[in-house]
This record gives C-alpha cells, sequence and structure tokens, in this order.
C-alpha cells in the first residue's frame, strides 16, 4: 500500500509566529498560523482541523461509493462535508467531535438501505477509524 506525507514548519512563539505546510504531491502548499487556527473570524491559511476534515470528508465519499457500488447501486455522486470541532477539553484546545454531512445520488436504492451502507462507512473508512478517539456523527440522505 502506499505511503503519503506532508510537512509543515513553524517559526516564531504561538501567537505571533507562523507556518507553511505543503503535501509530498505537490498538489497543496499553504500557511497557518495561531489566527487561522484559533480565531472565529480566522486568519489566512488553513490549519490542521480544517485539512483533517477535507481528508475525512473525501475518505468518506470515496468509501460510501465503493460500498455502494459493491452492493449493485452505483452512485451518481456522493458529496460530504466534514465538521471538525476544537473546543477547550479540560483547559486544553481539542478535538471534540466530528460531524459528517452526506448527500448521495444512487438510482433505485431505498432509503433503508442507502443509510445502512452509509452507517457501515462511517465506521469502516480508514479516515474515520483513524479518528475513532472523537465521537463521529453522520447525518446522510439521499438527493
Amino acid at each position: 500500500m502506499p505511503r503519503r506525507s506532508g510537512a509543515a514548519q513553524w517559526k516564531g512563539d504561538l501567537q505571533s509566529g507562523g507556518g507553511e505546510l505543503s503535501l509530498s504531491s505537490g498538489a497543496f502548499e499553504s500557511t497557518y498560523s495561531y489566527a487561522s487556527r484559533f480565531k472565529d473570524e480566522g486568519g489566512p491559511g488553513t490549519n490542521p482541523e480544517e485539512l483533517l476534515a477535507a481528508a475525512h470528508a473525501a475518505c468518506f465519499s470515496m468509501a460510501l461509493a465503493n460500498s455502494l457500488s459493491a452492493a449493485g447501486h452505483v452512485p451518481e455522486s456522493v458529496r460530504t462535508t466534514a465538521t471538525v470541532h476544537l473546543d477547550l477539553v479540560e483547559g486544553a484546545p481539542a478535538i471534540a467531535r466530528i460531524e459528517l454531512d452526506c448527500e448521495a445520488k444512487v438510482p433505485g436504492i431505498g432509503e433503508e438501505e442507502f443509510s445502512r451502507q452509509a452507517e457501515q462507512t462511517k465506521v469502516g473508512c480508514p479516515v474515520s477509524k483513524a479518528l475513532s478517539a472523537v465521537p463521529i456523527s453522520l447525518a446522510a440522505r439521499l438527493a
């Protein structure tokens, strides 16, 4: 199986410093900062939680498409948004929960079968497994 990597560098202290991150594939590079991670109004760049959310949404969408296809229901589309909640837990920042919101267009499948496939995927996709230390909720519906 392939190995994937990303790299990050931080310069300076937490609140006034800044960093840069990149993917080994070259597909993405960004800055990140205290403001982009901890301020409600954000700042320029991204943050680890946003990257986790994108990875989780991508993994879930691919895994659900695979599961549905294997059951004979090839989806026209699967769109997932993941929301990662960074909260104070026992006085320290922590990822407290993740919400998955999925809408799929799948010809010929019933709501019950679709919900079953989506719930199984929530538990079984590789990123869900890696993030299983926090509660993951799912809202899944057919388009």
